[in-house]
């Protein structure tokens, strides 16, 4: 069950001990001020159709401990406790006075990640990203107005009853404005480094467990089936705890094991056949069990083909929705972890496309040119990219909107050499402004969690990585804030002009 409560706003009513106050130039309490809290609560509250049940969270409370959570890279339980120590988080979390005890248990906060799922924080990010541009093209209109002579007359701009203006108000297609970078990257997991014959054993070492728990529930009928588990074992360590293995040794060890897990798999289902529906199986078991029969699948359709490629492979039984990603980067070859395609405009980083699955990032542009229409009303000035977007049917469609797709032109070289030079201008400035993209990535892998994600669940997983772009969106616009206060503060109370202004520019 969910209630709506009045939003606390205000940093004066916020009571602390000893008779404190909160300063309004700390960073939660500007962070507390971007996030549009009420808009937010709407879609939260149809989570909760019915009005029975344990009263739910609130949703700044929720979302709030998500974000400090990814900001400062906590885990559920150190965020919890600082929430409970620092006044400015509870603040931040919509708390109305300092409590010295924990507002909630940290086992919440995979509650709070299932909640808001990828796509509603897609539209938080959306909702937040297109606030803050629309304040800072207000900022930028406010700081490029003239200001009115000495005489103290304003000077009026142009009627809008003009005939240009008329002119330009029926405009149908309007010309293209800004610029999209378009790039890829793998959010990998938090698994071992999947082999075929680690994946094989700890399957075996599964199986194992599987059959003492089932052979225990049945009241130990006889003597318990027979697995070999540490001739199996012994095999297994052979092999880890050697060097340098031969190809023909490892072949023999996958093909040992894989006669373990069939011969396991076997008792299960005769021990299974005898207890029925009160096997005493969890949830859990029995989703570890069928990721196991799936593995033992593809694993002896690689080995019986001599093969080591096949269609959504199984690369770790806790977490089956884990697939590898072919990267081609020179520190790993194979990532495996989720694929995220982004979209970045004036700083702030947008997450097009988010799939388990290797796909080619090449087949987003049009999708994502797209977007960019619905969302601004006219179509980019540039896209920026790299090679694997500049196929046949993304020139086409660049080319049919007027739309300057990054890299080399195409066709004969141009006869004019001024034409030449500006032409390898615009190509060394598309490709230095495309780095912002890597600079996104670089900042989420190397500050936030993107470099490996923490969370398990397929869901929750999505709901991290979705949400540290979000936390990155905020950070700009963190930043974005101080630099406008900053170029007011010299430009209008120190008397500084145009020279130490292009310092901030």
């Amino acid at each position: 069950m969910f209630r709506k409560v009045e939003n606390q706003y205000y940093l004066e009513e916020f009571i602390l001990p000893f008779e404190g106050k909160l300063r309004a130039d700390n960073r939660w309490v500007k962070l507390a001020k971007i996030i549009p809290w009420e808009s937010i609560e709407e879609r939260y509250a149809n989570l909760f159709p019915s009005n029975r049940g344990q009263l739910a969270k609130p949703v700044r409370m929720a979302l709030g401990a998500l974000i400090i959570k990814e900001k400062c890279g906590y885990s559920d339980r150190e965020t919890v406790e600082q929430i409970t120590e620092n006044p400015y988080l509870q603040y931040f979390i919509g708390l109305r006075e300092y409590h010295d005890r924990p507002p909630f248990d940290s086992s919440l906060m995979v509650h709070f990640r299932k909640r808001f799922g990828s796509e509603t924080l897609k539209d938080i990010n959306e909702e937040i990203c297109r606030a803050a541009k629309k304040a800072e093209e207000q900022k930028k209109d406010d700081d490029n107005k003239p200001k009115p002579p000495s005489g103290g007359k304003k000077t009026h701009a142009k009627e809008p009853n003009s005939p240009k203006s008329k002119a330009s108000s029926f405009e149908v297609y309007p010309a293209n404005k800004g610029k999209l970078i378009l790039d890829a990257t793998c959010a990998p997991a938090d698994i071992r480094y999947p082999t075929d014959l680690s994946l094989l054993n700890e399957a075996r070492e599964k199986l194992d467990n599987i059959i003492d728990l089932v052979h225990k529930t049945l009241g130990k009928p006889g003597r318990r089936p027979r697995t070999y588990r540490q001739i199996a074992r012994k095999a297994y360590l052979n092999i880890v705890h050697n060097r340098k293995p031969g190809k023909k040794a490892i072949r023999k060890a996958i093909g040992k094991q894989l006669r373990y897990v069939r011969r396991n798999l076997s008792a299960v289902d005769r021990l299974l056949a005898m207890a029925g529906d009160s096997h005493g199986l969890s949830q859990k078991q029995q989703d570890t069990l069928r990721t196991i029969r799936m593995v033992y699948e593809q694993q002896l359709h690689m080995y019986t083909y001599r093969k080591h490629k096949i269609n959504d492979r199984i690369v770790s039984i806790s977490q089956p929705h884990v697939r590898p990603i072919v990267r081609g980067k020179a520190t790993a070859d194979v990532e495996f972890g989720a694929k995220v395609a982004i979209s970045m405009v004036d700083g702030y980083a947008f997450v097009e496309t988010l799939s388990w699955d290797a796909f080619n990032e090449g087949v987003t542009l049009q999708e994502s040119v797209e977007y960019y229409r619905q969302k601004y009303g006219y179509y980019p000035e540039a896209v920026q990219a790299d090679k694997i977007y500049r196929n046949r049917e993304n020139l086409r469609f660049c080319d049919r909107y007027n739309i300057r797709l990054s890299g080399p032109r195409l066709g004969r070289p141009l006869i004019d050499k001024s034409l030449q030079r500006e032409q390898r201008r615009i190509e060394r400035q598309d490709a230095s402004e495309r780095n912002a993209v890597e600079a996104k990535f670089g900042e989420g892998k190397r500050r936030y969690g993107l470099a490996r994600i923490m969370a398990r669940l397929k869901e929750t997983a999505e709901s991290v990585i979705c949400l540290q772009f979000l936390v990155m969106n905020l950070e700009r616009r963190l930043r974005v804030l101080l630099f406008f206060f900053m170029r007011r503060l010299f430009r209008y109370n120190l008397g500084f002009q145009e020279p130490l202004l292009y310092c901030f520019n």
